[in-house]
């Protein structure tokens, strides 16, 4: 069949770095939520998946969009005098909705998969296996206490800092994940991680950078920059931990493995401001 489409028109110019980086944008919101994300911009398709090589660089503002949720809850709790356990609740279950429970899923089909297989073939099945296990359970509640407990915590220490900490947290967690779990091979020849391919170091790179600078610029004022620097290098280490974690279970990474990293990464996170705010 003869291709009749018209050739590209050579007085249109291509996108400019803005506009691209818009359309990486709305394809990492769109990926990792489930919020409706209007067209940004002339190149944005949002018929199209993101491109993982060059997306990676933005993620970190994606996921500080994606804490914004949570955000507010906070501040409208706070101006309401709710107590700071409901307001944990209702800001975590914010957050939750916000992105389908996308990175929790991740989590638990993780713990199912390195705590109920014996071998990699039967730990990378289990992952795959939608119903929930006693271990992805188990990884799910902690893991929502741990967030529900240290987010009333803060919430005491002071509404403004608990606030940002979730936009913050949101930013750098998810560049760490993505920064050292995707310096693993996939764990399986198909499936979304080997679909995905590795994103550019370059890229890699500019997200960790963009989600340090986003928790400097949010925490660092009203917690000082240690506690930035610490909130940071905690989520960091955690994800380096989960990754480490998988690649002596199955070998490599999948994109689960990829949800169990930001998870602990923001668990990390809010628990190293914590401490630092403590002492």
């Amino acid at each position: 069949m003869t291709d009749i489409s018209p050739p590209p028109d050579p007085a249109v110019p291509p996108p400019g770095r803005l506009a691209v980086g818009l359309a990486e944008l709305a394809a990492a919101l769109r990926f990792f939520s489930r919020l409706p994300v209007p067209r940004l911009g002339p190149a944005d398709d949002p018929a199209s998946p993101p491109r993982f090589a060059t997306v990676a660089r933005v993620i970190p503002l994606a996921g500080a969009l994606l804490g914004l949720p949570g955000a507010a809850v906070v501040a409208a709790g706070a101006l309401l005098h709710l107590p700071a356990p409901v307001i944990a609740v209702l800001a975590v279950a914010a957050l939750v909705a916000a992105t389908g429970a996308f990175h929790e899923d991740g989590l638990a089909d993780t713990a199912d998969g390195f705590g109920g297989g014996w071998s990699r073939a039967r730990k990378l099945e289990i992952m795959k296996d939608s119903r929930l296990g006693s271990y992805g359970a188990t990884a799910l509640v902690l893991a929502l206490l741990a967030r529900i407990a240290l987010l009333a915590a803060l919430l005491e220490h002071d509404a403004l800092t608990a606030a940002l900490m979730l936009v913050a947290a949101g930013a750098v967690a998810r560049a760490a994940a993505l920064a050292l779990v995707s310096s693993l091979p996939p764990a399986r020849d198909t499936g979304a991680a080997a679909a995905a391919g590795r994103p550019e170091t370059r890229s890699l790179l500019l997200g960790a950078a963009l989600g340090l600078a986003i928790t400097f610029a949010l925490v660092g004022p009203v917690a000082g920059p240690g506690a930035a620097v610490a909130a940071g290098a905690a989520a960091f280490a955690a994800a380096w931990g989960v990754a480490r974690l998988s690649l002596a279970q199955i070998g490599g990474q999948t994109g689960d493995v990829a949800g169990a990293a930001e998870q602990a990464g923001e668990v990390a996170f809010a628990l190293a401001l914590l401490i630092v705010l403590s002492a």
